[in-house]
């Protein structure tokens, strides 16, 4: 029986009255009311906060100027036509253009375009050229004075046959063939009136007319006509005499031979 009335003790339950269940509902109501204004309120202090944020980061708007010579382009609608006054410098420049006139004699003007660089090239081999020259290399044989009883008017150098025969000077071929005693010679006017002879040649390779220069190649040595072999005979007439010695005349001008 006493463990039955300590039983009853321990399970009896608590009465609650309606007052304070009613005081509960009105201090929860009131708990909520205030989280959401006080959630309001917070919300739209931040929202104030940001918008002052924002116009404080906001980037400042640039401001521009035209210089004080440029010139305003109007809006499009109002933009009158290419080429009038009101852009004046924005308009492109036109700049003339020559009238195209097809060339007329173009291959004459060639021609005489090459011709004159040939004569070009042909003075200035001429002034590279030596004013006298050597009339052969070779062995100096026979000198110029009396042989055999007659008068050797020249003199002889030796060599191969075929061996280049050179003009003294420059001058006008006026003779260049067959020619009795020289087997084949060559006669050459030069410009200061004297006259050089070229002897028993096995080649000519200069014509009657034609104008040569000192040191050009005319001739191949040989052994035509009288001869005792592969030489050059040469002479040299001075304007207004006869045959000289051409060792004594080549000295005179700069120019050895034997």
């Amino acid at each position: 029986m006493r463990q039955n009335a300590q039983r009853s003790r321990g399970g009896k339950h608590r009465k609650v009255t309606t007052s304070q269940t009613s005081k509960g509902r009105v201090a929860l109501v009131a708990i909520a009311a205030g989280a959401a204004s006080s959630a309001s309120v917070g919300g739209a202090t931040a929202a104030q906060l940001q918008a002052d944020n924002a116009e404080e980061t906001a980037a400042p708007v640039a401001e521009y100027a035209f210089a004080a010579n440029a010139v305003a382009i109007p809006p499009v609608e109002e933009a009158p036509a290419v080429g009038s006054s009101a852009l004046g410098e924005l308009s492109p420049q036109i700049l003339p253009i020559a009238e195209y006139k097809p060339v007329t004699g173009l291959e004459t003007q060639l021609d005489k375009a090459i011709k004159a660089a040939e004569e070009r090239a042909a003075a200035d081999i001429a002034a590279r050229a030596p004013s006298v020259a050597r009339p052969a290399e070779g062995v100096f044989t026979s000198g110029f004075g009396m042989r055999w009883g007659s008068l050797h008017a020249g003199i002889d150098i030796a060599n191969a046959v075929g061996t280049p025969i050179l003009a003294i000077m420059d001058g006008t071929v006026i003779n260049s063939g067959p020619a009795s005693g020289y087997g084949n010679w060559i006669r050459i006017q030069h410009d200061d009136g004297s006259i050089s002879v070229y002897g028993h040649m096995v080649s000519l390779n200069v014509g009657v007319g034609e104008r040569v220069h000192a040191g050009q190649n005319i001739a191949g040595m040989g052994n035509e006509g009288f001869s005792t072999g592969s030489h050059l005979h040469f002479e040299i007439h001075p304007a207004g005499m006869g045959a000289v010695d051409p060792v004594a005349w080549f000295a005179e001008r700069g120019v050895a031979i034997s």
